[in-house]
């Protein structure tokens, strides 16, 4: 699936140190540069975290951010991913008003969404899909009321 706003996806591997992430943050910052998107995690090597960066191509040409980040001394590689040969993924988790009706259950299951949480009052349910997924997910359960939504932020991997 294609995005339907221009980013920029990274992925980064960074030496696993405090202070990384918000040298990384920081220097999208000070450049005026939208971070759209990051996310962080170890990897199987406990030397290095995994950063999935996304960053909205309006506000960085991409030759830009490449060579900012080629700067930091924590940043051991940058991948470049093309947004049509990866696979990108985030989760939601939203608090919706519990109507107790069936189209309620029936749109959070055609969107591949699952309740994860039910009192008489509202319903949490969760999706993990691609953004674009998510954003019409969110469209779907508008009309029920949602009280609260989380979003984790974009993670993208491409086959080895």
């Amino acid at each position: 699936m294609t995005d339907t706003y221009p980013h920029h996806l990274f992925s980064l591997r960074v030496e696993n140190k405090s202070g990384v992430l918000v040298r990384v943050a920081g220097l999208f910052a000070r450049r005026g540069f939208n971070i759209v998107s990051l996310a962080v995690a170890p990897t199987d090597d406990e030397r290095f975290s995994r950063m999935s960066l996304v960053v909205d191509a309006e506000s960085a040409p991409l030759h830009q951010v490449r060579d900012q980040l080629d700067k930091l001394v924590n940043v051991v590689e940058i991948t470049e991913i093309e947004p049509s040969t990866a696979y990108q993924v985030e989760l939601a988790l939203l608090s919706v008003k519990n109507d107790s009706s069936r189209s309620l259950f029936d749109v959070i299951s055609a969107h591949g969404g699952a309740v994860v949480d039910e009192c008489p009052s509202s319903v949490v349910v969760k999706l993990d899909a691609h953004p674009n997924e998510i954003d019409a997910f969110i469209r779907a359960l508008e009309p029920f009321g949602i009280i609260d939504l989380q979003r984790t932020g974009r993670i993208t991997m491409t086959p080895s």
